[in-house]
Formats: C-alpha cells, sequence, structure tokens
C-alpha cells in the first residue's frame, strides 16, 4: 500500500487537508501527530472556508495513510469504523453532547492574538498592582519557580519505579523536612492538592486519632469567631458539631469561654495565629494547657503562617496539627480552581494516621548517597489525592523555601508586619484592634464596605476583603504582604484616602471605569452561566 496524501480528489483541486491534531510537514502538507482514533478531517478550501471531510475506517486504510512512526494507519479498536460525522453512528455520549457538523471561526492570528491580549489586559492580578486581600496573602509568584518547574527533569512520570525516580523522591522528602522544621512539626504529608484540602485532612486525620483511641464521642470542634472562615465549613464537613467560640475585649480568644466551651467531647480546637483581625494570641500557651487537658487536640490554620516565618512556629505553641497554604506562605500561584497544594504536618503522635504515601529514606547506595522510597503509615486514613500530590506545585514552593533560606523566609515575615503596619497609619479608616501583624481590620465606620470596595477599582487598585471578620463592622481586611514597595503602599493608601472622602451617591454607583459595572454577585454565585451559549437564554 502506498501513501497518497498528497492526491486530491477531482472535486477539491485547491483544498488543503489539515488532520484535526496534526503539524505540518512541508508544501502545504500536514501529518498527524498521532494515531487518530477518529478519521475526521477539517479541509480547509481555497477561500478559507472549512468544512468535515467525510471518511470511513475502509477508506482510510483503502488510501494506507500513516501514523508519525511510517506504519499504517487503522482504527484504534482494529476494525472499520463508521463516518465518525454522518447521521445514525451509534454513539456512547448523550446527543446533547454530540454535533453532526464543525463550523470553525475564520479569523485571521492577528485577530487572534489582539482578541486575547485585551481580554488579559482586562483582568486584574497580582502581576498588574497591589492586591491587599486580607487573609489570602496574594504575593507575587516568582518566574525562576516557574522556570525550575519547567526543567526537563522535572517531568517525570509518577508511575516510574521508585528506583528511577530518586531524584524526585529526595526532593518530596527534603520538602517534608523543610515544612516541618518551619513549622516545628514531627511528619508532614504532601498530598492534599489545596489548603482547603489540607485543612479537611488535618481534621480527618484528628478524627482517625480520637477513633482509634475508642474515643467516638467527640464529636464537637471549637471555632473561635476571630478564626480562617474556612474552619467553620471544615468542621462541620468532617462531621464534626461546631461550636462557635466568642472573642474577648481586645480580640483574641476569651479564656473564660473556652473553659466553659471545653468537655469530654471536644474533638479539636482550631486556631488562626495570628487570627483575622492580625493579633497574636498571647495566652497561646495556657489555651494549648487547656485543649490538652481536655483531651482533644489544637488544629493551626496555616493561613497566616507568613507573620511568622523564621520567628515562631506552631508545633512550639503546642499545636498538634497544621496545613500549610503553600499559595500564601511560599508564593506558588493561587489556584482558582486550579492545581494546588496544602502539606499538613503532625506531632509524632499523629504522624501513624496521615495519608498515604509518605517518603522516607530507605538507605544507602554504595558511594554513600541517601535512597529514598514510598512507605504507607501503620493507620493511615488512606489516600486523599493522586500519587504524591500537585508535583510542579510542590517543586515551586520547594524552589522558594530553598532560594529564600532561613534569613530570607525572617525577612519576608518583617516586611509583610511592616508594610500592613504601615499602610493602616495612611488611611484614614479606624482600625479598632491593635497591635496587629501581617494584615489589619479596619471599618469603613458610614461606608458600605461593599461599595468602598467597588469604588477602589475605579482608582486602579484592588481592594481589600469586606465584611469579614464580623466583629468589625463594615469591615475592610488589609494584607499588603512583603512584596510592595513604600510607592505602592502610598498608592494605595491614596485610594483609601480618596473613598473616604467621597459621598455615598458616587461610591454607590461604583464602579464605573471598569470593563463590567457592578455585578449581582449573589445571582451570579448561585445561577452561573460558564458559556457563552447561555447568553442566548437572557430574556
Amino acid at each position: 500500500m502506498t501513501d497518497d496524501r498528497d492526491a486530491k480528489p477531482a472535486d477539491r483541486e485547491d483544498d488543503h487537508v489539515r488532520y484535526d491534531q496534526a503539524r505540518y510537514v512541508e508544501d502545504g502538507q500536514y501529518e498527524p501527530l498521532l494515531s487518530e482514533k477518529d478519521l475526521t478531517r477539517v479541509v480547509i478550501g481555497p477561500e478559507g472556508t472549512s468544512r468535515g471531510d467525510e471518511r470511513d475506517g475502509s477508506d482510510a486504510a483503502d488510501e494506507g495513510e500513516t501514523d508519525t512512526t511510517g506504519g499504517n494507519r487503522a482504527d484504534a479498536t482494529g476494525g472499520n469504523r463508521a463516518d465518525a460525522t454522518s447521521e445514525g453512528v451509534d454513539s456512547p455520549l448523550p446527543d446533547d453532547l454530540t454535533r453532526d457538523t464543525l463550523e470553525l471561526p475564520s479569523l485571521s492570528e492577528p485577530e487572534l492574538a489582539r482578541h486575547y491580549t485585551r481580554l488579559s489586559q482586562m483582568v486584574y492580578g497580582i502581576d498588574s498592582g497591589p492586591y491587599p486581600l486580607g487573609s489570602c496573602t496574594m504575593k507575587y509568584n516568582p518566574a525562576f519557580t516557574e522556570d525550575v518547574a519547567a526543567l526537563p527533569s522535572a517531568s517525570v512520570h509518577p508511575d516510574r519505579s521508585e528506583s528511577s525516580i530518586q531524584g524526585t523522591l529526595e526532593l518530596l522528602y527534603r520538602l517534608q523536612d523543610y515544612l516541618g522544621r518551619i513549622g516545628g512539626m514531627d511528619a508532614v504529608t504532601l498530598q492534599p492538592p489545596a489548603g482547603a484540602a489540607g485543612e479537611f485532612v488535618g481534621i480527618r486525620v484528628a478524627a482517625a486519632y480520637h477513633d482509634h483511641r475508642g474515643e467516638h464521642h467527640r464529636d464537637e470542634v471549637i471555632v473561635p469567631e476571630s478564626a480562617h472562615g474556612t474552619n467553620f465549613a471544615t468542621a462541620a464537613l468532617g462531621g464534626y458539631d461546631v461550636v462557635s467560640l466568642p472573642s474577648d475585649d481586645g480580640g483574641r480568644v476569651d479564656l473564660e469561654a473556652l473553659e466553659a466551651a471545653l468537655s469530654e467531647n471536644t474533638a479539636a480546637l482550631m486556631l488562626t495565629n495570628p487570627n483575622t483581625l492580625g493579633l497574636f494570641e498571647r495566652d497561646i500557651a495556657e489555651i494549648a494547657e487547656m485543649v490538652h487537658d481536655a483531651g482533644g487536640l489544637l488544629y493551626y490554620d496555616g493561613a497566616n503562617l507568613n507573620a511568622l516565618l523564621g520567628r515562631a512556629r506552631p508545633g512550639d505553641m503546642g499545636f498538634d496539627v497544621m496545613h500549610y497554604n503553600v499559595h500564601k506562605t511560599f508564593a506558588t500561584p493561587h489556584g482558582g480552581g486550579g492545581p494546588g497544594a496544602g502539606p499538613v504536618g503532625v506531632v509524632s503522635g499523629l504522624a501513624p494516621f496521615l495519608p498515604s504515601p509518605r517518603v522516607r529514606e530507605s538507605g544507602e547506595t554504595a558511594s554513600g548517597e541517601p535512597t529514598y522510597e514510598l512507605f504507607d503509615p501503620e493507620h493511615t486514613i488512606g489516600k486523599v489525592h493522586g500519587f504524591q500530590g500537585n508535583w510542579l506545585v510542590l517543586v515551586k514552593a520547594f524552589a522558594y523555601i530553598a532560594r529564600l533560606g532561613d534569613v530570607g523566609l525572617a525577612d519576608a515575615s518583617a516586611k509583610a508586619i511592616l508594610n500592613a503596619n504601615y499602610l493602616a497609619s495612611q488611611i484614614p479608616y479606624d482600625v479598632p484592634y491593635e497591635p496587629f501583624h501581617h494584615e489589619f481590620v479596619a471599618s469603613a465606620g458610614e461606608q458600605d464596605a461593599a461599595d468602598v470596595a467597588k469604588r477602589m477599582l475605579d482608582h486602579g487598585v484592588h481592594p481589600p476583603t469586606t465584611k469579614w471578620p464580623e466583629i468589625v463592622p463594615e469591615a475592610l481586611m488589609t494584607e499588603p504582604t512583603e512584596i510592595e514597595s513604600k510607592a505602592t503602599l502610598d498608592r494605595l493608601a491614596a485610594a483609601f484616602d480618596a473613598v473616604a472622602a467621597e459621598d455615598d451617591a458616587t461610591i454607590e454607583s461604583a464602579p464605573e471605569r471598569t470593563t463590567a459595572r457592578r455585578i449581582d454577585q449573589t445571582s451570579a454565585a448561585r445561577n452561573p452561566r460558564l458559556s457563552w451559549q447561555a447568553l442566548e437564554d437572557e430574556p
């Protein structure tokens, strides 16, 4: 059989054939990148129009088309296949997911490039300017970590044998060690794929610990009002009753209220330190003792760990389990629904319950180099994600920590605290709780915090987190992080100042200068339109 891809049908003399997944070879010819399962081709006509070139598997076999290895191309099932675009073909897909024709837009490359460039310019990100979302720690994601993750040596398939991925296992082992030392924890799992997932895993590890001890009656988790917002949901999702703990007049844990809330039913107290007001829990040692005396565990939410780097460790304060938000503390990209990582650290007594597998040293090579292996903890709660977690995210976190080192991490926390305090001193809004560390919560006073935030968009900056924590009326939770210069902080302060001086009518109509005006956020959340096709459903 001969390869006659160069042949043209008589009635399509000027057409050029292009495969669905193809690469250009030469002289206007294309060849398939992979052995195609669907033999349908897209035909580009002389006027730039397109239509489906309908051929069945037998025609392709007769023409002797070859794959990239030079072998004859056949249907993946080994037999002939009916035309994929013709009617009457059985398909495993529902009817509303199949189509009889394929329409392609007739756009030139410059038109397409300009369209997506305009869209990118309409999006505000950390590369665009300051992003002071309180409790979110919107750090700049340094490019060098992307370069490290893009190295060919980082592209290792996780199904390879342990002996052939020793470099990968070594990096994971060293990252476990880095995180353990930073948090004062004895053991770490890297498997959870996001901060929220790590939080859930931490609670499930605590539950497994209590169940193993036969303490099935422990069905309550205490969460302070000043805790990170996800803690309430995590405890409930973990199957626990949530006991809300009021703050004292200073915005910290009320010890008398804690004593009243603790009981033989207490499984854990979830705490953020510093809390969402930016305040350090000065009584943390006493809090830990009270929780442990009641038989509970102390859980550390790592949302605000950036304030402690190189200066204090949760493990030294008495915490038993914690999760790390590498997208906050260690500058990996915020997932936005995409790949993330939320490692979990525990003290030695909880290590047997961590997810499997983990990485450990297994011996030495003949030259004395350590070797590594995967293992399952004795009482593991099982797998919570594929393989060892989101590998490339973990590579970026490792690179960031290794690059900064102990001195750099401590410097990051110092500058984060300095920046927050400087910015707060430059704005007209009242900050009712202090002294704060890496973030502060101002009150918009008589103004609506949401209106203030939307008006700040017109001044070219991203607003802070609003309406949380509820302990501050019309809260503006602000966290500039260590990355911002004094000039940028002054620009942020100027936006705060300008909005504070504006009248209600102006801020209530904001934003006016953005691509989209005021959005009905409730309807958008409850009835999302996830496709442009949904626009056709508008009345």
